[in-house]
């Protein structure tokens, strides 16, 4: 169904203290919550390199030379731009699959899982236990799924999904997956703390 193989698009903020991670500052103040957020993203894009798939980082929060000394000059980079979250997602164009890097738990398979249902479906999505997702495929862009979306709450997973169904997009759902963004998240993973 789909002739190019879909781009990994992930969605990156810069690691800096106060801006990155700020529900984890209570407990790890702002420049702790800023280094978990720096192994999150360097973990991610070594999960993202691990399935082969291309990949560009749209970032936020610095300029392009911040991310290209941090990152790696070799890494494609875009502007993620202004607007609200759905703002910036309906500037990636398809096939892609779109991530941000809060999903400790994810793999190379996950990523691979979902280029392959792309391959059969118009959309896939990664469902969050927190009522949002971690990952969403898209063959080609649907700017309806992003307008007007209450980002950030327990609905958007359940949101995202009803409007797929009223636009009879057929989609599949791959396994749940715990995000970190709380301090109790961290019990899971101790190893992001250094």
């Amino acid at each position: 169904m789909m002739t190019a193989a879909p781009t990994v698009a992930l969605f990156a903020k810069y690691p800096r203290a106060g801006h990155a991670k700020t529900r984890l500052a209570p407990m790890l103040g702002d420049a702790g919550a800023a280094q978990v957020h720096r192994r999150l993203v360097e973990r991610t894009l070594a999960t993202i390199r691990e399935s082969a798939l291309p990949f560009a980082v749209h970032f936020t929060g610095a300029q392009r030379s911040d991310f290209a000394d941090w990152l790696g000059e070799d890494i494609t980079l875009v502007a993620q731009g202004e607007g609200d979250l759905g703002a910036r997602l309906a500037r990636v164009a398809g096939p892609a699959i779109v991530l941000g890097a809060d999903i400790p738990g994810l793999t190379s398979q996950h990523l691979l899982d979902a280029a392959a249902v792309l391959d059969q479906l118009p959309v896939v999505i990664g469902p969050a236990s927190d009522g949002g997702y971690y990952l969403l495929g898209f063959q080609t862009q649907i700017p309806q799924l992003w307008r007007d979306m209450r980002w950030g709450t327990d609905a958007v997973l359940a949101e995202t999904r009803a409007r797929l169904t009223a636009l009879e997009i057929p989609y599949r759902n791959l396994g749940v997956l715990d995000d970190c963004d709380r301090p109790e998240d961290l019990a899971q993973w101790p190893e992001l703390l250094g």
